[in-house]
């Protein structure tokens, strides 16, 4: 008799299900894309209600076509994209306001304010994070500046806050709850006590009332009335998008890495069961935490990736989809001394520089829109580059085999370049669909489906794993190059 568990996962761009067999093998999938909202330069929304109905549609879809074995639905499970924050009516579950993504620089001034006041040191020290815009907490208190009677409404318990998980549980579920790796990436959660930081709380006035309980990512988060999946359905595993992604891909052991490439890149590494603090700006954040044991993670993102590929397809028009950009790039035996650094809204690490903008440089006659198009793929690779090797320095980890998932992974090109450029191996695996793959394990292990993370990791197939190509002068040589294109970016 088979066991199918249904996987929820709510990302920034799009809607998702897919329903799992026990063993991971994927039974039916549905996806919606959701509506971008810029209100303003440098702001981003997300309309609450779409983000609900959207999410029950695809689910929907994807359980009608199991027929009459929806009867094996087992229970459910849900990743989300993280940091995104919503304000909600206690008693009729209504939100106050548009959900504001993780994306929207709004609070940037309320951030430099904070830092003014020398709070930097205590919110890394407690919660591993950087004041920033891009995580929950400024984005609160944004509100509460723009409606404060928001703030009064909330000491008196009638408003809620959460992020997209707690405001899909809710409504699912009636249950006002999130996970510990969603918690952690509010920059109120202390990643020590793996609780909410009463200090922090105090400091910022954001009422404790209106956050959600936490549990494991691992737990038992509701059940989801019959009037919704056409049975009652509990919901046992949540987890933040990254996060989920690491579990997925079977990342269980200290030192071991994976990179999502989407539309930006998300690299992780095990860090174990002690928190590796960064000095150079990487984020520090609980992977998961199974049977009250928690384990760690170091984070460093790369902000423009599928997004590049995206710009030259819609702004640029030299491509038609991502497979024509791999065929373009491979069709060349080398960049030439071009290089594209996609400097879009600055960059992140190593760098840090938001002032910087994006360029081409090292054209000549000779280079056409086939050279563009390989050095934008290029540039994901060397992104990607910076951020690991600077988070195998501050970790004094060195991993031998980055695993990599998300939309651009099936990228051959850039998948081979990828390892030239590190000079180790890059595993591809033959599901890239790792965050719903890593929610569906921590609900399988509720379940009891899976015995443990040994037994998870054994089910992984690899589709391709990809080894360096070229040799240590090579490497050097094009890796200079990128340093010289850099520069000048951060000049521009």
């Amino acid at each position: 008799m088979p066991e199918y568990i249904l996987a929820l996962d709510q990302g920034t761009t799009s809607s998702r299900a897919i329903v799992f067999r026990e063993d991971g093998s994927e039974v039916s999938s549905a996806q919606k894309e959701i509506k971008q909202i810029f209100p303003h330069p440098g702001w981003v929304e997300h309309d609450p209600t779409e983000l609900l109905h959207s999410q029950i549609d695809v689910a929907r879809a994807a359980l009608e076509r199991l027929g009459s074995e929806i009867k094996y639905l087992s229970s459910a499970c849900l990743t989300n994209q993280r940091e995104t924050t919503l304000l909600w009516e206690k008693e009729t579950g209504s939100p106050v306001y548009n959900a504001i993504v993780w994306q929207c620089r709004r609070s940037s001034s309320i951030c430099d304010e904070l830092k003014k006041r020398g709070f930097a040191e205590l919110i890394h020290k407690k919660t591993g994070l950087l004041i920033d815009a891009y995580f929950s907490a400024t984005k609160i208190l944004w509100l509460f500046r723009q409606y404060p009677e928001l703030m009064k409404r909330a000491r008196n318990g009638k408003i809620l806050f959460g992020t997209v998980d707690s405001w899909l549980l809710y409504n699912l579920t009636g249950m006002h709850l999130t996970d510990i790796t969603n918690a952690s990436r509010t920059m109120l959660f202390n990643i020590n006590s793996l609780s909410w930081d009463e200090e922090i709380l105090e400091e910022l006035c954001i009422p404790p009332q209106m956050l959600p309980k936490v549990l494991p990512s691992c737990a038992e988060f509701g059940i989801v009335g019959k009037e919704i999946f056409a049975k009652e359905v509990p919901i046992l595993g949540v987890a933040g998008d990254q996060q989920a992604a690491l579990f997925g891909q079977g990342c269980f052991k200290k030192g071991s890495m994976k990179n999502t490439y989407g539309t930006g890149c998300f690299i992780l590494m095990n860090t174990g069961k002690n928190p590796c603090y960064s000095e150079k700006g990487l984020i520090t954040s609980p992977a998961w935490v199974i049977n009250g044991k928690a384990t760690y993670a170091i984070e460093g993102s790369v902000f423009i990736a599928g997004a590049l590929i995206q710009w030259m397809r819609d702004r640029l028009k030299i491509i038609k989809d991502v497979r024509e950009s791999d065929t373009i790039a491979s069709s060349l035996e080398g960049n030439e001394g071009v290089y594209l650094v996609p400097a879009f809204v600055g960059l992140g690490a190593p760098h840090w520089n938001m002032d910087a903008r994006g360029i081409i440089c090292g054209l000549t006659r000779n280079a056409g829109y086939e050279h563009i198009v390989r050095a934008g793929l290029e540039s994901i690779a060397y992104q990607s580059h910076d951020v690991i090797r600077l988070m195998e320095k501050e970790t004094g980890i060195r991993a031998n085999v980055l695993k990599a998932d998300g939309g651009a992974c099936k990228n051959d090109f850039l998948m081979q370049f990828q390892s030239d450029i590190l000079g180790k191996s890059v595993a591809r695996p033959r599901s890239v669909e790792s965050t719903a793959l890593g929610a569906f394990y921590l609900a399988g292990l509720r379940a009891g489906i899976f015995s443990g993370v040994a037994q998870i990791e054994k089910s992984i197939r690899v589709d391709r794993e990809f080894h360096p190509g070229i040799g240590d002068d090579k490497r050097a040589q094009l890796l200079q190059g990128w340093e010289r294109a850099v520069r000048k970016a951060l000049l521009a």
